[in-house]
């Protein structure tokens, strides 16, 4: 079963970008749905370690962090990036 989801632009081209890489690195072809797979694959194995969890769990709760229809704004804005005084993760304002 196939489900869609809908992301902005950027993230997006992230995820093409990031798939590309992998395939690079595999020396075969990985499509976006692979990246997705294997990066959460990533996820889950980096925080089975106790250690890199509490690190990340106290990490995400001092974020200010956007909504979730702020960041869709934040990135769907094609030419100009809005200033924010909130962290993107993975991304540099």
């Amino acid at each position: 079963m196939t489900k869609t989801v809908d992301l902005p632009l950027r993230v997006y081209e992230d995820l093409v970008k990031t798939s590309e890489e992998l395939s690079l690195m595999a020396k075969k072809p990985i499509s976006t749905s692979m990246a997705v797979d294997l990066l959460i694959e990533i996820y889950h194995a980096h925080l089975n370690n106790p250690c890199a969890l509490d690190a990340f769990s106290q990490q995400l709760r001092s974020l200010n962090v956007m909504s979730p229809d702020e960041f869709d704004k934040y990135w769907d804005e094609p030419t100009k990036r809005q200033v924010s005084k909130r962290k993107i993760k993975g991304k540099k304002p």
